[in-house]
């Protein structure tokens, strides 16, 4: 069966944009490899951060994690002064999401990638 293993993720200073989702996510200080700024997942998956010159399409990230891991990066997006949306359009701000009994919202990472925490799967829960 296949799995995912890594992603790369195009940006436009993949240093601090790897310490970003690294923040948010209380993981480790990427590690080098290569000519990538490696953000480990702790499902064996990791985000490859690489730099591009010129225009960078917005990605979107979703990052599955414990009410714990929620609540703290919840407290670390607010510290840094982010907006966050209940929904991926982002009509809905300053407000989380209760999907399928969980908890969820999206925020802007850097170079327009649109990342999102949740706590449970989609279709996973109560209103699915």
């Amino acid at each position: 069966m296949a799995e995912l293993n890594h992603t790369i993720v195009w940006s436009s200073d993949q240093k601090a944009s790897a310490r970003f989702v690294a923040g948010v996510l209380g993981l480790p200080e990427p590690v080098k490899f290569a000519r990538f700024d490696v953000v480990q997942l702790s499902n064996g998956v990791s985000l490859d951060f690489t730099n591009r010159d010129g225009p960078i399409a917005p990605q979107h990230y979703a990052f599955l994690v414990s009410d714990a891991e929620f609540d703290a990066g919840f407290a670390w997006m607010t510290r840094q002064g982010l907006q966050y949306w209940a929904d991926p359009a982002r009509q809905i701000a300053g407000q989380i999401n209760t999907r399928d009994g969980g908890r969820g919202f999206y925020f802007m990472g850097m170079d327009g990638h649109v990342l999102e925490l949740l706590t449970r799967p989609y279709g996973s829960g109560e209103d699915a």
